[in-house]
């Protein structure tokens, strides 16, 4: 009979050993990277692998006044701007522009709709690359999204990587 207790208490040391053993595995891949990280201009954790610094975006798609898409599927947010949401809110906490989202929209598309633009990668926010961006002619589109007074600069991130370099904002 001593025999037999003693084997139920080795089944239970043996099941206790499986579940922790279980346990710590369970934790151990929630803590594995499963694709690209979320740095942020602000948000999220850091990126697991970066982005080239330089790329080239054929636009395929305006989502709002401050990001667009890339044929590839790429999605960039302009580096130190706000616009106001399609909901023409704007996110607590961001900077809020007195122009509609639509206008912000519109000006974006009228500079960078269909064109073939290079931009310089600055970071992540959630899953898009923020970018300072270029047309073609060579002009900095945000930059000129800051001139058409649709958007306004969004200091925090300005003071990192200044936006209008070389050039007046008026």
């Amino acid at each position: 009979m001593a025999r037999r207790s003693g084997h139920r208490r080795g089944d239970r040391w043996y099941g206790l050993v499986v579940a922790l053993i279980a346990a710590v595995a369970f934790v151990a891949t929630l803590n594995l990277p499963v694709g690209p990280g979320v740095a942020a201009e602000g948000e999220g954790t850091a990126a697991a692998t970066p982005a080239p610094a330089r790329f080239d975006c054929d636009v395929a798609a305006i989502t709002d006044g401050d990001t667009l898409r890339c044929a590839d599927g790429t999605r960039v947010r302009l580096h130190a701007l706000a616009a106001r949401e399609r909901d023409e809110t704007c996110s607590p906490g961001h900077p809020c522009p007195e122009a509609s989202g639509a206008a912000a929209t519109a000006a974006l598309r009228r500079l960078a709709g269909g064109l073939a633009i290079s931009c310089e990668r600055t970071g992540r926010s959630y899953d898009r690359i923020t970018a300072v961006c270029w047309t073609p002619a060579g002009e900095e589109i945000n930059c000129a999204m800051l001139r058409s007074g649709t958007v306004v600069v969004w200091d925090r991130y300005n003071r990192q990587r200044p936006l209008c370099q070389g050039t007046a904002l008026s």
